[in-house]
């Protein structure tokens, strides 16, 4: 079996990702928290909760390397994220697809998303390796009542 490492599409050759419908990027964008769920090295799932926003059709958030989301989606790229409002818990997006990985020596993203859910800046955390987890989307589930 080989290993699929956070490059890996996961998708057959030629499959599009799937579009983030106008309210799933609302309630990505918004300042609410967002589930993402990977994969342990035993396949059981692992969840935490996380800062996100959207850039196109994809769900970016921002981690650091050496915590289990970054371990899993290292060895095992597939992941879901699932959102919903404070207001109407029962509206929600859910996004299952491929993350992808690129470092942030910076930290700009979590600086962004600091600003976007507390109205503070992030600040300076020494020793901290930080990436940005890009979600492609295979499958967008929307629900509304």
């Amino acid at each position: 079996m080989a290993e699929r490492g956070a490059g890996a599409t996961g998708r057959p050759p030629g499959a599009a990702s799937a579009r983030l419908p106008e309210r799933a990027r609302a309630l990505f964008d918004a300042p609410n928290h967002v589930t993402v769920a990977t994969v342990d090295p035993d396949g059981r799932p692992q969840m935490s909760l996380v800062w996100a926003r959207t850039d196109g059709d994809d769900v970016l958030f921002s981690t650091i390397k050496g915590r289990r989301k970054y371990a899993n989606l290292t060895r095992d790229s597939r992941i879901s994220a699932l959102v919903f409002g404070p207001a109407d818990p029962y509206t929600y997006a859910e996004v299952r697809g491929i993350a992808t990985i690129t470092d942030d020596p910076a930290a700009e993203l979590i600086n962004e998303l600091a600003l976007k859910y507390t109205g503070q800046p992030f600040g300076l955390r020494p020793g901290e390796q930080r990436v940005i987890v890009r979600i492609r989307p295979d499958k967008v589930v929307l629900y509304e009542e």
